[in-house]
């Protein structure tokens, strides 16, 4: 559906990227389509898997995790068994809120939120002692100059 998305598509997609609370009337308005018009390119794009869900972006401060971590890991262990574990422990934990696997020198990525330093040593901790890896590097986000979900259409 990507390669079919038309101009239209594109603006509907970028005001619920940045607003998803929006009506099917307040985004027909903004993109001058009638209200089933819009509803059906809506749904189009649901059923195409383009728009995959609608979420809450909840301030982190507020809900008491207002610390990002990055964390880089490495492992000497590439099989199956180790990869199963690794990524079944890491989406286990909720702390985790992006966890990528790497190409270079990095193996693992991952975006981790906690309310303080001694908190993420609980995390670390906690996945040390269910994943054996190689080596684990923290660097703590100093200051967030730009966070977004929009993807750039």
């Amino acid at each position: 559906m990507t390669e079919i998305l038309d101009e239209t598509d594109r603006r509907i997609l970028n005001l619920l990227q940045r607003d998803g609370s929006l009506t099917v009337d307040q985004v027909s308005e903004q993109v001058h389509l009638s209200r089933n018009a819009c509803w059906r390119r809506i749904r189009q794009m649901e059923a195409a898997g383009v728009i995959r869900g609608r979420v809450v972006l909840a301030d982190p401060d507020l809900v008491g995790c207002p610390l990002e971590v990055i964390v880089m890991v490495r492992t000497s262990s590439h099989d199956e068994g180790w990869i199963q574990r690794f990524q079944s422990t890491v989406k286990a934990m909720p702390e985790v809120v992006g966890a990528y696997r790497m190409t270079g020198d990095l193996d693992y990525l991952l975006r981790v939120r906690v309310a303080d330093v001694p908190e993420y040593d609980r995390f670390y901790k906690a996945l040390v002692a269910r994943v054996p890896v190689s080596d684990i590097s923290a660097s703590f986000v100093m200051e967030e100059i730009k966070e977004t979900t929009a993807l750039p259409l």
